[in-house]
């Protein structure tokens, strides 16, 4: 059974993690994030679960406006051929998330380590990173430094790569 949300933060209650919650409607994209999420401050996320050709798996989290050229990602990620969409079964299967509501900190339902977590550099450049405590109904603030903590608790020792480009021009600042 994938973790729940209260799972969640118990667990960075147990690591010694500050976070806080704001609870709103479901958001499936960026474009209803912006309008619903309110004055959150910190950098918002993005995030894309992948598979490379032999089907390794990669969730690389990008702030919410980060262009991320997939086409050439692979080769940043040392990732064997391009990168595909991981399927919604297997984002299930792995994550324990649903479509809509993939975050970092689904590795905590990745007990068996098959996915390799990757954050871009600009969004590490942000105090606090927001992102779906493993539900879109809710957003979930945590320190840049807490966030690597829960991941290497996890087993998932984040990867720092510069993996966008800038935002598009008139793309919302999320800072």
């Amino acid at each position: 059974m994938p973790a729940s949300p209260e799972d969640l933060f118990a667990y960075l209650d147990r690591l010694g993690i500050a976070h806080s919650t704001v609870s709103h409607p479901p958001l499936f994209t960026v474009e209803q994030s912006l309008g619903l999420r309110g004055a959150i401050p910190g950098g918002h996320t993005k995030n894309l679960f992948l598979k490379d050709k032999k089907g390794a798996l990669f969730l690389v989290t990008a702030l919410e406006d980060a262009v991320i050229e997939l086409k050439s990602l692979h080769r940043a990620l040392d990732a064997s051929g391009r990168f595909s969409f991981g399927s919604a079964d297997q984002l299930r299967e792995v994550l324990g998330v649903e479509p809509g509501s993939v975050t970092p900190f689904a590795a905590i339902n990745d007990a068996e380590r098959r996915v390799a977590v990757v954050l871009d550099a600009a969004l590490m450049e942000h105090g606090t990173i927001n992102a779906h405590p493993l539900v879109n109904t809710m957003t979930t603030s945590i320190a840049r430094d807490g966030l690597v903590r829960f991941l290497e608790a996890t087993g998932h020792p984040p990867r720092i790569v510069a993996v966008a480009s800038a935002p598009a021009e008139g793309a919302p600042d999320s800072a």
